[in-house]
């Protein structure tokens, strides 16, 4: 029978002691404090994977050519109504510049949102060597990147080359496989003849990686249409470039930066030019980082937290509310303007949009890019808006 009323009994003691505890505690330490949960904006990721080897220099130019195509299709993505975050990736592989250990491959930039930085990077890379090794490029980036985890985000590779896709130690189904357990689509752009990329494994590589498969011809010059509209949107980026102001160590720096990626969009030709353009009116164009403008929207109290000596000598003897007003000026000045390349946008691919269905369309790498965009964002319930 003792037995019997141990178990009770001793469940008693513990329940009055649970109890008694919990009238003597402090209650403020007993509150466990939760961490704040950080809501990301859904990111449409691209990392574009280019093969720098010496017969390559076409497939560099039409990459330069349309990197601001390629952002205004992004932008006319959206996920519940809310324009999602942009962030692009550049690899270059195959380059005999490059060292052996790391398989000829160098990540030139990370996911990244500032624009102006990819297209400098893009437009210093010069073609040299080499050995190409796609799966091991394939890899690199899965790995190295920093991907978002929520299936919202859209997350896209576009490897482009020339050479057998199998090279290398890396095998590329594995490599491939790594990036699909992280929704990470792989498409494969093969630069030479259609079957002769089929035979060579690139259409395996995007079949594997639930991607699409592309050729293209690199050496063709990318052809545009010249609209009635460029002229306009060319004079309003000259007026939008006025309203920036640049704060911080590499402030200066970064603006002088802004203006040679103009001139380097300019020296490819007028139409991409007037895409950069269209670009900068978009709000994925942000540089928070040096403008004080865009830094002020994402934080209203920025200006009290510079030191004099991090703004521009205009500023640097006015009152905190003199520059408070200053910069409000520029960001209605620019959102004017914004405005006004928004319209003349539209009008303008209006205008590219019936002149295309006169003439064969082109495969170049932008439109391949696009067009796989546009067909991946529908699959993940993005709508498309012009």
């Amino acid at each position: 029978m003792k037995s019997q009323f141990f178990i009770p009994a001793l469940f008693a003691v513990i329940v009055s002691l649970v109890s008694c505890n919990s009238s003597h505690a402090n209650p403020k330490k007993d509150i466990r404090t939760k961490k704040a949960v950080t809501v990301e904006n859904t990111k449409i990721q691209v990392a574009l994977l280019l093969d720098t080897s010496s017969s390559m220099d076409g497939l560099i130019d039409q990459a330069k050519s349309r990197l601001w195509n390629i952002v205004n299709t992004l932008t006319t993505l959206k996920y519940e109504g809310n324009a999602p975050d942009i962030e692009i990736a550049l690899y270059e592989y195959g380059n005999d510049g490059l060292s052996k250990e790391s398989n000829y491959i160098r990540q030139i930039t990370p996911l990244s949102t500032d624009l102006d930085l990819i297209s400098e990077k893009l437009f210093a890379l010069r073609t040299n060597g080499g050995n190409e090794y796609c799966g091991a490029v394939i890899q690199d980036a899965t790995k190295q990147l920093k991907w978002a985890r929520e299936k919202s985000n859209m997350k896209l590779i576009y490897i482009a080359g020339n050479e057998d896709f199998n090279q290398g130690a890396i095998n590329y189904k594995e490599a491939i496989s790594d990036a699909l357990k992280n929704d990470i689509y792989v498409n494969t752009i093969f630069c030479g003849n259609k079957t002769e990329g089929i035979n060579i494994l690139w259409k395996d590589g995007a079949d594997y990686g639930k991607g699409k498969y592309f050729n293209i011809d690199s050496n063709q010059a990318v052809q545009y249409i010249a609209t009635p509209y460029d002229d306009e949107i060319s004079k309003c980026d000259e007026k939008i470039n006025k309203t920036y102001i640049n704060y911080g160590s590499k402030g200066h720096e970064k603006k002088m930066n802004q203006a040679v990626q103009d001139q380097n969009a300019k020296k490819v030709s007028n139409a991409n030019y007037t895409d950069r353009a269209v670009s900068k009116s978009k709000a994925v164009y942000k540089n928070e980082s040096w403008d004080l403008v865009d830094k002020v929207k994402d934080d209203a109290t920025a200006i009290s937290k510079l030191k004099k000596e991090e703004l521009p000598t205009e500023l640097q003897n006015k009152s905190s509310e003199e520059i408070k007003t200053f910069v409000a000026q520029k960001s209605k000045e620019r959102e004017t303007i914004q405005k006004e390349i928004s319209v003349l946008a539209k009008k303008r691919q209006e205008y590219i949009d019936t002149e295309s269905k006169k003439t064969k369309k082109q495969d170049d790498l932008g439109n391949t890019i696009n067009s796989s965009i546009i067909a991946f964002a529908k699959v993940k319930g993005y709508t498309v808006e012009k």
